[in-house]
């Protein structure tokens, strides 16, 4: 008997769970159904916008080597249309490398002004990443070196020259020579030194440094 009425309880079990299953799927099934399906929809769509990223940036990949290769075939009004239109409606980082390409296109044309101008709009821009805003500072700091006063040059680069920063090495050297073109021999022995005597200081950028350290010295204007 006791086996008998163990069997009769599971059974009553199994049709309470039943029932109660039946009237869970019916309050609550539409439910389930509409979650199962915004499961599947919303994995279906992450998959479509992870595709459409992706080719998007492809696209706008391809558009910008092509402007590239313009720009080393000598087309340089055409180069310049391509990138701008890049700017405009271009994928991922590609609208930041466009106006970047512009710049130092605009100044390979000699049109220096507008090339400083550019790059110091894109290291203004808070949109872009700081990285790449240090990189504009740094080309306009080089293209203001030559004929710029110092405060001019030191207000783009300076703030790159802590010993944190990897573009610490290039800004001393922008320094120095704009500090040498400016007369200020001693203010520029003092940015090649720090070159010199950085560890980590690039062999081709301490050779500059050193070389003219040596010309600073033979010419006994800075002690």
């Amino acid at each position: 008997m006791a086996f008998n009425d163990d069997s009769f309880i599971r059974e009553v079990n199994e049709e309470l769970r039943s029932d109660q299953f039946k009237t869970a799927w019916q309050r609550y099934g539409r439910y389930i159904i509409a979650l199962a399906v915004i499961i599947v929809v919303g994995t279906a769509g992450e998959r479509i916008w992870s595709w459409w990223q992706q080719s998007q940036a492809s696209a706008s990949g391809d558009r910008f080597l092509a402007a590239v290769d313009l720009a080393k075939a000598n087309k340089a009004d055409e180069a310049l249309g391509a990138l701008q239109s890049l700017e405009k409606d271009g994928f991922s980082a590609y609208p930041v490398l466009a106006r970047m390409r512009a710049a130092s296109l605009k100044a390979e044309k000699g049109n220096v002004q507008d090339a400083i101008a550019d790059y110091q709009a894109i290291a203004a821009d808070s949109v872009i990443p700081p990285a790449l805003q240090d990189v504009a500072h740094l080309r306009a700091g080089w293209l203001l070196a030559d004929t710029a006063k110092y405060e001019q040059v030191s207000a783009e680069v300076e703030a790159l020259t802590a010993t944190t920063n990897p573009l610490r090495h290039s800004a001393r050297e922008v320094l120095g020579i704009s500090a040498y073109h400016n007369g200020d021999f001693k203010r520029a022995k003092e940015w090649f030194t720090a070159i010199a005597n950085d560890g980590q200081t690039p062999a081709n950028v301490g050779r500059r440094a050193q070389m003219l350290l040596d010309v600073i010295a033979a010419s006994g204007k800075a002690p």
